[in-house]
């Protein structure tokens, strides 16, 4: 049973640590943080950004770059290069679009991770979220199977007893604000998948409604019970349930109450699915502020290639969690 999620993902991240590219250099916390993450043996940073306004500023901080690539953007030669071998495989941009695009050092840092340069990315400080996931979609494209980007996080909620401990995992609560049910069923499928390549946990999916198997009666209960059959029918071997009220998903006594065939999720789930992202924004915040749950995430997914998306507001203590996390999913092929 995982007691510490820090500690657990640094231990995997520690393994294999991967090269993690940072197309926001000129920001001091995400000096820190790259320094700190290969201070502690999490990953390999590359700093994307002119190398004498990067050194300048580092210097300025008091951040030592040792062993901290600096790669420059604006370098013709570097662009002209990527550019070339992504035309090799992939011919939908023109070459002088791509050009143009590469000027940005959040694509340019997309480019070498497509291009096998880098393993994962980590941006979101002077970006938006929007920002981060459409360049990530024009040049990462996304996992085969998955058409829907979303977010999961990551929930230690003390006094909470689960069958893994004081954990849950919920999704989507800060991309999608009212998926459809094949929408809703990529969120449940790539979250089990996420679940598994993070934690080494058997997800255990239940997608929530305010209706438990038929209890009530509305189309979006009818939405969720639509999600529920294309994900069972895209992936059988997943464990998956719906649709069902929090009490009913999580507490053992109160699904064998209220459902005649409880089955191996409803009372034992450890990965929830909010029906869109009213119910899941209000929920994150709901048990953070009075359950006093730390949080981890989110985490974006869906992707072909691993990246995560910095709130503005993130420290440098919760930089150094999202380059953790993502060092783990780039470990796995999803």
């Amino acid at each position: 049973m995982i007691v510490d999620v820090r500690e657990y993902l640094q231990s995997k991240a520690k393994t294999h640590p991967k090269v993690v590219v940072f197309p926001e250099a000129g920001e001091d916390r995400i000096l820190r943080a790259a320094r700190q993450a290969l201070d502690l043996g999490l990953a390999h940073p590359i700093l994307i950004g002119k190398p004498e306004a990067v050194s300048s500023l580092a210097a300025s901080i008091g951040v030592l770059l040792d062993g901290i690539a600096i790669v420059d953007h604006t370098d013709e030669t570097l662009v002209d290069g990527l550019v070339a071998r992504y035309l090799e495989t992939n011919s939908t941009l023109p070459g002088k679009a791509l050009k143009r695009m590469l000027r940005a050092p959040l694509n340019f840092a997309l480019m070498m991770e497509a291009m096998g340069e880098a393993d994962c990315i980590v941006a979101g400080l002077t970006y938006t979220t929007g920002e981060v996931i459409l360049a990530a979609q024009t040049i990462l494209g996304m996992r085969p199977g998955i058409e829907t980007v979303s977010s999961m996080g990551i929930w230690s909620i003390p006094g909470f007893e689960g069958p893994d401990g004081n954990l849950l995992i919920h999704a989507d609560c800060a991309v999608c604000p009212d998926p459809n049910p094949e929408e809703l069923a990529d969120i449940a499928i790539a979250t089990a998948d996420t679940t598994r390549c993070l934690l080494d946990l058997e997800p255990r999916v239940a997608l929530l409604s305010f209706s438990t198997k038929g209890s009530a009666q509305h189309e979006k209960v009818d939405k969720v019970l639509e999600a529920l059959e294309i994900a069972r029918r895209r992936r059988p071997d997943l464990l998956i349930d719906g649709e069902l009220q929090l009490d009913s998903a999580i507490i053992p006594a109160v699904a064998e109450r209220k459902i005649k065939d409880v089955g191996s999720v409803a009372g034992k789930a450890n990965i929830l699915i909010f029906p869109d992202l009213n119910s899941g924004n209000i929920g994150v915040k709901l048990v953070q502020i009075f359950g006093k749950a730390k949080a981890y995430g989110p985490l974006l997914q869906g992707f072909a290639k691993p990246i995560t998306d910095l709130s503005r507001g993130h420290s440098v203590e919760e930089i150094v969690g999202a380059i953790t996390n993502v060092v783990v999913l780039a470990q796995s092929t999803l």
